[in-house]
């Protein structure tokens, strides 16, 4: 082994680790077993023959630094499906992912079962225009088959440079589709809004990043300008939304209500477990509200959606959703380096947690197929969306509150 890799290795087991390189031993008077130190020398000491031997034997020699890069890019993802290492470009890019845009095709996918699903296209982007839907299973990038134990190398197939033409290919319900689209630089914070008569309004949140609730907040004062008073109900729809910052779902859900938990999560750290609570003040007054979601809302979207529903504050109309109640921590590391590490389970205001099993609506409606086509220049087609139809005749003719009432 070169001097350079053993340089590695005692940093792996002095520092990394925490070992102390002597272990207090004497007279073995009887058999014991063994301290939690000593089998955390024998860990490392494996993880240093494992090294060694691929150092000296894999058919194509390694670089030390790219050869522990990988091991600890394995470590972490081994933990759940959410938690990542983060190198130094992957770290820039889910920063501006939360506060501004990225260049790629504008999907969100996660690994289940082996496979790499589309957890939902981001609203206008590349990826929804050519008709990739929540629920597609990645099957190939560029004609090149996608690897389903590198996540990485998947994502990084799909960023490239503004403009560049790439092929994706999904597997839906046993049919291959092809989809041939270009990347461009994708906004990922999207807040879209609209009046709809009789006084009603129309949110849609493509993703909640840090501005998030501020955007909300002035759609809203818009909309009732618009309706030259306050709106008498509101559509929010989180369909096909997958999540993003934990603080931003709190501060939209708190513009809705007056008291009450929003969100609680436990964890092992103390920073982990924390109760999030609503302020006073209801931007909308008390007016009716529904939320629509569906299989592609995801994460913050279901803080939202679980808490206005335990408060009885909105109904909430469409499918189950995603079903994930686990909270990621991005962690800086040196040379801009990071991880995202799973930290707390969250839990709905009722305490329910919904990891795998999601929101139920109170009112189960499945969506049209190729149901909902949203854009940020506007709804393509309002009456040929069953979910948007339902949420404006339970504002309507029946009215949200007496629905909640049922």
């Amino acid at each position: 082994m070169s001097l350079k890799a053993r340089a590695i290795l005692v940093v792996v087991i002095g520092v990394v680790m925490g070992l102390s390189l002597s272990i207090g031993g004497g007279l073995l008077s009887e058999p014991r077993e063994p301290t939690r130190q000593e089998l955390a020398w024998e860990q490392a000491r494996l993880f240093a023959e494992v090294m060694a031997r691929v150092k000296q034997d894999y058919v194509e020699p390694l670089d030390d630094a790219e050869l522990m890069e990988s091991a600890i890019r394995g470590m972490v993802k081994d933990l759940d499906a959410h938690s990542e290492y983060l190198d130094a470009d992957e770290y820039r890019d889910i920063r501006a992912s939360t506060t501004g845009s990225y260049t790629g095709i504008g999907v969100e996918v996660a690994e289940l079962d082996g496979a790499i699903h589309v957890v939902t296209p981001i609203v206008g982007s590349p990826a929804a225009r050519s008709g990739i839907r929540s629920g597609d299973r990645i099957v190939a990038v560029d004609g090149v088959t996608v690897d389903s134990d590198n996540l990485k190398d998947t994502i990084g197939r799909m960023r490239g440079r503004p403009g560049s033409p790439i092929s994706v290919t999904v597997a839906r319900e046993g049919e291959v589709v092809v989809h041939e689209m270009r990347r461009e630089v994708v906004r990922v914070a999207s807040v879209y809004s609209e009046l709809l008569a009789p006084s009603y309004g129309y949110i849609r949140l493509g993703q909640f990043s840090e501005t998030t609730a501020r955007e909300v907040s002035r759609a809203l004062d818009g909309l009732a300008d618009e309706n030259d008073g306050l709106l008498t109900g509101l559509v929010l729809d989180l369909r096909n939304n997958p999540g993003g910052v934990l603080d931003a779902a709190v501060d939209v859900s708190d513009l809705f209500l007056d008291a009450g938990v929003i969100v609680s999560a436990d964890g092992r750290a103390p920073e982990s477990r924390f109760v999030r609570s609503a302020h006073r003040g209801d931007i909308l007054d008390g007016a009716g509200m529904v939320v629509l979601v569906n299989e592609g809302s995801a994460s913050a979207s279901e803080i939202v959606a679980g808490a206005l529903q335990d408060h009885g504050r909105a109904l909430v109309v469409g499918t189950n959703t995603f079903g994930k109640g686990l909270v990621q921590t991005v962690m800086p590391l040196s040379k801009g380096r990071a991880i995202k590490l799973t930290t707390s389970r969250y839990y709905t205001p009722s305490g329910d947690s919904i990891h795998g099993t999601g929101i139920t609506p109170d009112i189960l409606i499945e969506s049209t197929p190729g149901y909902p086509v949203l854009s940020l220049s506007g709804l393509v087609d309002r009456e040929g969306d069953a979910q948007l139809t339902e949420a404006l005749d339970r504002l309507g003719r029946r009215g949200v509150m007496q629905s909640l009432a049922e």
